[in-house]
């Protein structure tokens, strides 16, 4: 790789202890990070956003642990219901990559009239989206479950739940786009707690509705359904709130509530790559599924097993990436390209130490850790050697996640789609296939294309990076 400045700003006028920070993070404070301690402000935005990233998790793994109590046809609904929600996911996610840059920018000049100016686009087009998809789910939803392959008795059991969800998506893209825009202001504390009170609520209603508790219903698989949609529901109400709350870093007033055609379509041609950017990175792994599949149902949930362990592993990377996005958009809104750059290098040199140890942790520890999910010996050996073999990419991937997701804090979404492109769907498919196919490695070709590939990644993106043209990106 390209040498990487990893030096450290002068230190600050008064010193910080990392319980101090620690404690700031998470109970939020006002915070201009275009100014100070480069490090400080990117821990103070980090470790609420690895919390947030960690919490979101809780969602899935929570419906999962008590639907399976409910049987097979059950597990399978919320699979397949999960696999439809996909194109969701992508549109929020797309969405929140546009609000949280253009947030981040409108901050970073001074102008908070504009992010909340930009945040009312941002929410509208959410609710329109989620209104032609509520109703095309709703309504379409046993035949939609048909068209996936699912069994009648999967569609008989399954239909309740699959309509809630799908007629639900306002509160998945609600959530998504406020917490993005808290994100891109450096509120990221309020962005956790949104997902505290949305999870907590989730907890807590998910066995209750499911299995009729005390005086509740017995909704069965539905009312897991039920119980995701009001938390997630009640944590983007309480966001709004926020939002409407005189004094936030984005306030949004009665001025602000008038649509901006022009705004909107700036959001969507953002937003569009960047959700194209996500569905590149989930149409790579059906793509490595596939290529496994042929090598029987051992290699498939071995790999499963492994990459479930090192998607968990990942989640803090990830809060670090959301990090220096917000850092990245603030400090070219305020001018400042340079104090952007340093906050990149230094966020992936965080995330180098993080995923070393993690990656280590794995080379060294990973028969005890696939022990812990299954004791079958077949699935075991595959499961071990994906978690060892893939840890090696890890210190590249490391800077790999940050600087991908800096171009997008930029505004800058074409640059990681067309990389995304590259090295996922050009380079590491054909890659998995020749190695496990044509040369005989067999699923550890799979595994050894996922380390290449977080390889080239980071050595594609840092070139690209370095020729510094996303400093200029206007958004």
């Amino acid at each position: 790789m390209t040498p990487i400045d990893t030096s450290l700003p002068e230190p600050p006028a008064e010193p910080h202890s990392l319980w101090t920070t620690l404690r700031e993070a998470i109970r939020g404070s006002h915070q201009n990070y275009t100014e100070g301690p480069v490090g400080r402000s990117i821990l103070l935005l980090a470790i609420p956003m690895v919390l947030e990233m960690v919490l979101e998790s809780v969602f899935a793994v929570t419906d999962i642990f008590f639907v399976a109590k409910l049987g097979p046809n059950a597990i399978a609904t919320v699979g397949i219901t999960e696999s439809m929600l996909a194109m969701v996911y992508a549109i929020a996610l797309g969405l929140s990559i546009a609000a949280a840059a253009t947030v981040a920018r409108r901050i970073g000049e001074g102008d908070h009239e504009g992010a909340a100016h930009t945040a009312v686009q941002v929410l509208a087009l959410g609710a329109i989206i989620s209104v032609l998809l509520g109703v095309v789910g709703a309504v379409l939803a046993p035949h939609l479950l048909r068209l996936m392959g699912a069994s009648e008795d999967v569609v008989a059991v399954g239909t309740p739940f699959t309509r809630i969800m799908l007629g639900g998506n306002a509160t998945i893209l609600m959530l998504f786009l406020i917490n993005a825009v808290f994100r891109g202001a450096g509120d990221a504390a309020i962005a956790m707690r949104v997902l505290w009170l949305a999870n907590g609520i989730n907890i807590i209603l998910g066995p209750l509705l499911i299995f009729g508790l005390g005086p509740f219903p017995e909704l069965g698989i539905a009312g897991a359904a039920v119980a995701t949609n009001i938390g997630r529901g009640t944590g983007a109400v309480y966001a709004i709130s926020r939002l409407a709350r005189p004094g936030s870093r984005v306030s949004i007033g009665r001025r602000h509530l008038s649509l901006d055609p022009a705004l909107m379509m700036r959001l969507i041609r953002l937003s569009t790559s960047g959700a194209f950017q996500v569905f590149i990175g989930m149409a790579s792994w059906l793509g490595l599924i596939r290529i496994l599949a042929t090598f029987g149902s051992a290699a498939l949930a071995g790999y499963t097993i492994g990459i479930r362990i090192i998607i968990f592993a990942l989640l803090p990377s990830w809060g670090l990436s959301n990090a220096a996005a917000t850092m990245v958009g603030q400090a070219l809104g305020a001018g400042k390209p340079d104090r952007a750059e340093r906050s990149v290098w230094l966020a992936g040199f965080y995330n180098m130490c993080f995923l070393g140890v993690v990656g280590l942790a794995f080379v060294l520890f990973a028969r005890p850790i696939v022990s812990l999910f299954t004791s079958d010996p077949a699935v075991s050996v595959y499961a071990i050697a994906c978690l060892r073999t893939v840890a090696l990419g890890f210190l590249f991937y490391a800077y790999g996640m940050v600087i991908t997701q800096s171009f997008n804090g930029a505004g800058d979404t074409w640059t990681p789609t067309w990389i995304n492109l590259l090295v996922f769907w050009l380079w590491e498919i054909p890659l998995a296939y020749a190695l496990a196919i044509v040369f005989g490695f067999g699923p550890q070709g799979v595994f050894y294309s996922m380390t290449i590939a977080f390889s080239t990644l980071a050595v594609v993106s840092a070139l690209v990076f370095r020729r510094g043209r996303w400093k200029g990106r206007m958004v």
